[in-house]
């Protein structure tokens, strides 16, 4: 009965694994999105990320109104969101990560810019 229960409890703790790999961990996309940088913040209660929204450009229609087409990341790297914050305000390509679920001491968001592919300054 005891080593029944011993190969239970394994592959219920293995399938737990596999759920919070492929969850939290796995890399379900990469690519690569552009627009003008809105912000990023560094904030957080217990972990703190760097938060970030690009405005993209277009528009989407939604139930009669007009809105802009907003990417809302995180981002690991701190020389990447030190980059982005003194350079808010001008056109980024940046790449990212996208996971199924985000983690608080990753970020708030499942899209996660871990590099700049390029910057062009907006002259205004």
């Amino acid at each position: 009965m005891r080593r029944h229960l011993w190969k239970i409890i394994l592959l219920l703790a293995l399938i737990l694994s596999l759920f919070v790999y492929f969850r939290y961990y796995w890399v379900f996309g990469t690519g690569a999105k552009s627009g003008e940088l809105n912000f990023v913040v560094h904030k957080g209660y217990l972990f703190k990320t760097y938060e970030g929204k690009m405005i993209q450009t277009g528009i989407r229609s939604q139930a009669g109104s007009f809105q802009s087409l907003e990417f809302l990341f995180s981002v690991e790297d701190p020389a990447v969101a030190r980059t982005l914050m003194a350079n808010s305000g001008n056109q980024f390509n940046l790449h990212y990560r996208e996971y199924k679920g985000a983690l608080p001491w990753r970020g708030m968001s499942v899209f996660v810019v871990d590099s700049i592919i390029s910057m062009e300054k907006v002259n205004r």
